[in-house]
């Protein structure tokens, strides 16, 4: 079972930036993010195929948000920047380690979860 490790959450006023990182403990096809607002459902907010690179991002991130990974660290990041007060959430990185499939932005498709980090906008 591939464990997932996320940081890098914390607090910061809008107009800023925070990077979330997440360390797989094994060899995952594809990983991504996650978060999840108090009242609100787990929404997708990234998602990358870790063997070609290609990235998908939610419309509300598009243009702010960046994912990266560093493959001899089986690490990925969220660079986040001019962050919104709706961006307040907490983020959930999430992997499919199990087959070669990278979903849509649907929670019970992604097979491993990490336990979270707390991310808060500031107006």
């Amino acid at each position: 079972q591939v464990q997932l490790v996320e940081s890098g959450g914390g607090s910061v006023q809008a107009g800023g930036s925070l990077r979330l990182a997440c360390t797989a403990s094994g060899a995952a096809y594809c990983m991504g993010w996650f978060r999840q607002a108090p009242g609100k459902e787990r929404e997708g907010v990234v998602r990358v195929i870790l063997g070609t690179g290609s990235t998908f991002y939610a419309d509300s991130v598009e243009g702010r948000f960046s994912i990266s990974q560093d493959k001899a660290k089986n690490t990925v990041y969220l660079q986040m920047d001019s962050l919104k007060p709706e961006d307040t959430a907490m983020y959930y990185c999430a992997a499919v380690a199990d087959r070669p499939s990278c979903p849509p932005f649907i929670a019970r498709l992604f097979t491993n979860w990490g336990q979270g980090t707390q991310v808060t906008v500031s107006s």
